[in-house]
């Protein structure tokens, strides 16, 4: 009991010296609200960059096997691999095909380029892909219709657009039906639109048959990838591994790269983990500004209340009383800008999930609370010890 009434007669005592000057106060705290607020949601950030990727992966029909160019996303991350290496073409395509076990072989062009309308250009994205890119990827229609074996054997000049891409160059989705879009002086016919995916690639692309790319747009007729998609998850490692031994028959081993749908998603986690590391970093060196500005403040305090230390000192305050008091005063100032940080930054996240699936972490939330908090006890030691050991007598002289 005699504990309790100790603690709160300690705090009571720091929040009556905070009424003093409530504007010095507030700016005490700032620094280490902004650095909670920083580190908190800069965690938020890169746990909602790896929620988005992964949620792209879990909206596939099949599990996803990436053939793709050089080191790939194999290896430790995502490199330079994709550029030079293999250069894949419809012979690779119709050689994985045979594997047993796969439902879709999806050879995919892809690159950035002019959209033109009539009277409006854009720049999106080219995706020359099969009809079984639909059903791998769940592509979703929203208007019109998706083009078949039929287009593809045909060479057939039309193209489905993703939903940003219709908005951007036409009125409504409605409106592209039937319109034509030039790329790469090749005119193609809107056939369909498909729903937005949240996949920023799809979402500004014309995707047409691969064969219609061959010519001014894909004049080597290559591919950027293959994606293959096994519908049993049981015979991913079994394809994969067929898959890898038939194009080392035409390519070098470092020439491409096959890699499951989970070891991208590990990768993306390994990867996500060290840029969270670095970002608490970051956000940590606010953290320690703020913690200066506070033992700044409480060396200022001490100064201006020596007279009161030596009078309590001459009544029969301990050092260890006075060094308690002090530190409770910088530990609680530490405490609240902490809690305004956490405030703050769950209400920004709560309005950023409108548009961006960033999440705070509870181990975040934590562990920033718990710094701050710490950041008041080290940087208030000096400052408290400073006050214990100032003479009574000289205290109370002092003007």
């Amino acid at each position: 009991m005699r504990n309790i009434n100790s603690i709160y007669y300690l705090l009571r005592s720091a929040f009556s010296d905070f009424k003093r000057d409530k504007v010095r106060t507030a700016l005490t705290s700032l620094g280490i609200m902004v650095g909670v607020l920083s580190v908190v949601m800069l965690i938020a950030i890169g746990l909602g960059l790896k929620n988005y990727i992964s949620k792209q992966f879990e909206t596939l029909g099949a599990n996803l096997i990436l053939v793709l160019p050089g080191s790939g996303i194999s290896g430790g991350g995502f490199g330079g691999g994709l550029v030079g290496g293999a250069e894949f073409d419809n012979r690779d395509a119709e050689n994985l095909r045979r594997i047993e076990g796969i439902e879709y072989v999806v050879s995919v062009y892809f690159k950035s380029s002019l959209i033109e309308t009539t009277d409006k250009e854009k720049t999106g994205y080219v995706m020359g892909v099969n009809d079984e890119y639909f059903g791998l990827m769940n592509t979703d229609l929203l208007i019109g219709e998706l083009f078949s074996k039929t287009e593809i054997g045909n060479r057939a000049k039309v193209a489905v657009i993703g939903n940003v891409l219709a908005g951007e160059l036409f009125e409504t989705a409605e409106d592209a039906i039937g319109k034509s879009v030039r790329i790469s002086g090749v005119r193609l016919k809107i056939i369909g639109v498909v729903k937005k995916s949240g996949d920023r690639e799809q979402d500004r692309a014309v995707i047409l048959p691969y064969t219609t790319t061959y010519g001014s747009i894909n004049p080597k007729k290559t591919f950027w990838a293959i994606y293959l998609g096994v519908p049993n998850k049981d015979e991913v490692t079994r394809v994969t591994n067929e898959a890898r031994e038939m194009l080392l028959k035409r390519y070098k081993k470092d020439a491409f790269s096959v890699t499951e749908q989970a070891e991208v998603l590990s990768t993306i986690n390994q990867i996500f983990g060290v840029i969270n590391l670095v970002l608490i970093a970051i956000g940590s060196i606010s953290l320690l500004v703020g913690g200066i500005g506070i033992m700044n403040i409480m060396y200022a305090t001490v100064t201006e209340r020596t007279r009161e230390i030596g009078i309590r000192r001459a009544i029969g305050a301990r050092k260890s009383d006075i060094s308690l008091q002090f530190l409770t005063e910088s530990v609680v100032l530490s405490a609240l800008g902490g809690i305004a940080g956490l405030l703050l930054a769950a209400g920004i996240t709560l309005i950023v999930r409108i548009w961006f699936p960033v999440a705070l972490n509870l181990t975040a939330v934590l562990i920033a609370f718990g710094v701050s908090s710490v950041i008041g006890v080290f940087f208030g030691v000096a400052p408290a010890r400073k006050a214990a050991n100032l003479s009574p007598i000289d205290a109370i002289r002092y003007e």
